[in-house]
């Protein structure tokens, strides 16, 4: 029962985090403040009661609109607040209630937010990389040690110039620009948490679970142009909850050759 209890407890608590994550994410690109004004409909301004605003439970009971004037509501808006519960519970899982379950939540949350926001806006805010990094590498100092954190921060640095050389070859070849500078500074963030080596598995992921969606845009849309963060961000969660040790990917592969 005590299992169950901490499952429905953290899931319960990320429903509640992604609703906040999903207000960073649409108002911190365009440099509105994340408290004033409160949460409102885009349509009619009506302020949302308190029972407006329960996350997953308040969507599906006004079937996605606005009770005032029958706005629909983004879908994104519940998707995301049931990820980031799911995403919470998984953590636990992974992880226990142990320093990396800590850094999981803080790695998590702002790659979740960073997803809502590129997602929206095409934007990565430079604030969410920059606390988030801060917040990791004071947790690696407090948790690990200094050697280990500074390692991690070197790791970083290689996974952010690792992009920005593929970027280099990407604007050489399509002779425009490839890759967004927010897609760079996000390998920083990656490569803080999962290292150089699953980092570039990560952007090798994102490129494939990224595919489909772009040719979907191109059909649709008629353009190329799609953001990549949020493709980064489900690639990292992927590889870094799945805990998939780069050495037992190279063992697997010596071994079938």
């Amino acid at each position: 029962m005590g299992e169950l209890y901490y499952i429905i407890l953290l899931f319960l608590f990320g429903l509640i985090f992604g609703s906040f994550f999903n207000v960073v994410g649409f108002r911190l690109p365009y440099n509105k403040s994340i408290v004033y004004p409160s949460s409102h409909c885009p349509k009619c301004k009506k302020r949302l009661t308190v029972w407006e605003l329960i996350p997953l439970v308040s969507y599906i009971i006004q079937l996605g609109k606005c009770r005032n004037c029958g706005q629909y509501i983004s879908i994104r808006y519940p998707i995301f607040e049931l990820f980031t519960g799911i995403m919470f519970v998984l953590s636990y899982i992974v992880f226990g209630f142990t320093p990396d379950f800590i850094i999981s939540l803080t790695f998590i949350s702002a790659l979740i937010i960073i997803m809502i926001s590129d997602f929206h806006s095409m934007t990565i805010p430079d604030e969410v990389l920059i606390v988030s990094s801060a917040l990791i590498i004071i947790q690696f100092f407090i948790f690990e040690n200094y050697i280990m954190a500074l390692l991690s921060i070197g790791h970083g640095l290689l996974a952010f110039l690792f992009m920005w050389f593929i970027k280099i070859i990407g604007d050489f070849f399509f002779q425009k620009e490839s890759l967004g500078g927010g897609d760079i500074k996000l390998m920083f963030l990656i490569g803080l948490v999962l290292r150089i080596e699953l980092s570039i598995i990560v952007i090798i992921l994102a490129a494939f679970i990224a595919l489909p969606f772009a040719l979907l845009v191109l059909f649709i849309k008629k353009t190329n142009i799609i953001s990549f963060g949020p493709y980064l961000g489900i690639a990292a969660i992927i590889l870094y909850l799945f805990q998939i040790d780069i050495y037992n990917i190279y063992n697997i592969i010596l071994y079938r050759m």
